[in-house]
């Protein structure tokens, strides 16, 4: 933009200094030569009077002492005789003159200038003077190099001028633009500056009042999260009293551990609703695998199901605070118990990611995803087997948040492989 507007203004300038400059050049030209026409005409006219009166010979002498002090050729033509003064032809002009007309045209190398003079006994004189190049071009060189010089400050003065202008316009514009990232990122308390030039500080405020509209619409939806998720913790705890009061004390301890576990992702969503847009705490991945598989492991013995575990030794600091991650993992074996039939088979593998972070990978010996693209089961509340859908979207959205990406494949035999990878984040000391 900057670059697009200094071209603008040179090629904007540069015009209006050829329209203004070339005919300033040129009329100084004119001046010039007008002024040694003039000049040179005062001069020859001062022998108009002394043509009519003196003799020959005292002529000759004043006509050869004005020409060897004069810038210009005299000559004056006298009937029947040799011309008095500096060497010249009879040309046409001056037989024009002799006929009695004054004139001037432009000879070769200068300018011819005749004046006929009424002689004694009305005999005819012509006095004949020429102006060279030279003379009709004095100073003109010098005027145009000022002009140039002119010329050149000028587009210089406004390049400096436009470059200000369009360093600010930049500026602001590489501003605004600063703030709508932050404001993507999250940093709901970025503004823009109102006071740049023209438009831009009409959209400055309009984004503003877009991050402030942004902001209170997050605050209303933080307080009713909230609101909804105190309300869940009163039948949570009763159903933490119905899980303790089971006979089995195995059954009982497995209930209370997951009712314990939705009441820590109730507590998490509170924490995260009122501290939305914060980055999320480290979490080790082995660490949070382990203990969930350890969890599901349980009811994958209920239900007849070898389970395969491979989790590379922690800590494997990922980009997820524990609660989500936890989530994630949940939802993946999840789906496992709740798409595929009693006894059949699945693997967990945590190893560490080619470029940090972690992968997560859950495959099962089921019936896996139905013919056609997968990319219609990572949409939020699509689903092949007429759940909700929203377990895979959960995984997908927690993948994303923590600078990762979620992939669906065939498990080699027949079922589903899911293959997490999880971005990195240095653990906290």
């Amino acid at each position: 933009m900057r670059r697009r507007l200094l071209v603008l203004v040179t090629a904007t300038t540069l015009l209006v200094l050829v329209a203004f400059l070339v005919p300033l050049a040129l009329l100084v030209r004119g001046v010039a030569a007008d002024r040694a026409v003039q000049a040179a005409t005062v001069e020859a006219q001062t022998l108009t009077s002394l043509v009519a009166t003196m003799d020959r010979a005292s002529l000759g002498l004043v006509v050869e002492q004005l020409d060897a002090t004069s810038r210009f050729d005299v000559t004056v033509f006298l009937p029947g005789g040799d011309p008095l003064g500096a060497p010249a032809d009879r040309s046409s002009l001056v037989e024009l003159a002799e006929r009695g007309t004054s004139a001037s045209a432009q000879a070769p190398g200068g300018r011819e200038i005749v004046f006929a003079v009424d002689g004694p006994a009305g005999s005819v004189g012509v006095i004949r003077t020429f102006v060279p190049d030279d003379e009709l071009n004095r100073g003109v060189g010098r005027a145009w190099l000022l002009l140039a010089g002119l010329g050149v400050a000028l587009l210089l003065v406004s390049l400096v001028v436009a470059d200000r202008l369009a360093r600010r316009l930049v500026r602001s514009a590489t501003e605004l633009a600063a703030v709508s990232h932050r404001l993507g990122r999250g940093e709901l308390d970025a503004r823009a500056d109102t006071s740049a030039p023209g438009e831009l500080g009409v959209v400055a405020g309009a984004l503003n009042g877009l991050a402030r509209r942004i902001t209170g619409l997050l605050r209303e939806e933080r307080e009713t999260i909230a609101d909804l998720s105190h309300r869940v913790r009163t039948p949570l705890t009763t159903l933490r009293m119905d899980a303790e009061a089971v006979p089995d004390p195995d059954q009982s301890e497995r209930l209370v551990a997951g009712v314990d576990a939705v009441n820590r992702a109730v507590t998490e969503a509170i924490q995260q609703a009122r501290t939305r847009g914060s980055d999320a705490a480290a979490a080790d991945a082995a660490d949070v695998v382990r203990e969930r598989v350890a969890f599901w492991s349980v009811l994958a013995e209920d239900t007849e199901r070898d389970l395969t575990v491979d989790v590379a030794p922690g800590p494997l600091p990922v980009a997820l605070n524990r609660v989500d991650l936890e989530a994630c993992v949940d939802a993946l074996l999840g789906n496992v118990f709740a798409h595929t039939p009693h006894g059949t088979a699945f693997t967990v593998r945590l190893r560490a990611g080619d470029t940090g972070g972690a992968t997560l990978v859950v495959a099962d010996q089921g019936p896996g995803l139905p013919d056609g693209p997968t990319t219609g089961v990572l949409r939020r509340g699509v689903s092949g087997s007429g759940s909700s859908g929203l377990g895979v979207d959960i995984v997908r959205r927690t993948a994303e948040r923590s600078g990762g990406t979620l992939r669906l494949e065939p498990t080699p035999g027949g079922g589903l492989t899911v293959v997490v990878d999880l971005g990195q984040r240095s653990m906290p000391d």
